[in-house]
């Protein structure tokens, strides 16, 4: 028996379903698809992340290297203020000393003390210790004949005179000092006030 021709019409049928055939998309192909559009997102979201976690850390370092060189500095300058004032306290102790020669000094030329090479001996010493003051620099404060301020001079009495305006340090009782630009001790002054005895031009007349 010889095999059954198909029709034309068959023939566009078949033609037709091979296309419809064609025209299909494979599923794998669709999901490798997918796949990737899912794998570049999430790579796209991991850089971002990394970006971001690089900015803190990097804002992270400047802070800490900030705050590290604010440390040097404040410890810098600790160490330069230790230093400067180390011998603070010593110097303190000493005063009292050179005190005591001076007033030693003063009271030798008040009484007219004859052994004048012991009174030159205790003056050298005494300007022995002001030199080595100096050396650290420590330095007495100039009070005499200064108007009176209340950040180096301390007023133990006021005295009238008609010599000197009011507040003009008319005598020294010690000698005050500073070392460096710090103040180590006032200098204890007698300041002029004005007299109440001066004469009326008035009752002159």
């Amino acid at each position: 028996m010889s095999p059954k021709k198909k029709s034309p019409k068959d023939g566009r049928f078949e033609a037709d379903e091979s296309a419809e055939t064609t025209a299909e998309v494979n599923p794998e192909e669709e999901n490798e698809v997918s796949g990737d559009e899912n794998s570049e997102e999430a790579l796209s979201e991991q850089i971002l992340a990394i970006e971001k976690e690089a900015h803190e850390n990097y804002d992270r370092f400047l802070r800490v290297s900030a705050e590290f060189e604010n440390h040097k500095k404040r410890t810098a300058r600790e160490m330069a203020e230790f230093r400067k004032y180390a011998n603070e306290t010593f110097v303190k102790e000493m005063l009292p000393v050179v005190d005591n020669l001076q007033r030693a000094i003063a009271s030798a030329k008040e009484k007219g003390a004859k052994n004048g090479g012991l009174v030159e001996g205790v003056q050298l010493t005494r300007k022995d210790m002001l030199k080595v003051f100096d050396k650290f620099r420590v330095k007495p404060i100039e009070a005499l004949g200064e108007i009176f301020d209340p950040a180096y001079h301390q007023a133990v009495q006021q005295e009238e005179t008609e010599n000197h305006t009011d507040n003009t340090i008319i005598r020294e009782l010690q000698t005050g000092y500073t070392i460096h630009d710090r103040l180590l001790r006032p200098s204890m002054v007698i300041v002029a006030k004005s007299s109440s005895k001066k004469k009326d031009p008035q009752k002159e007349d």
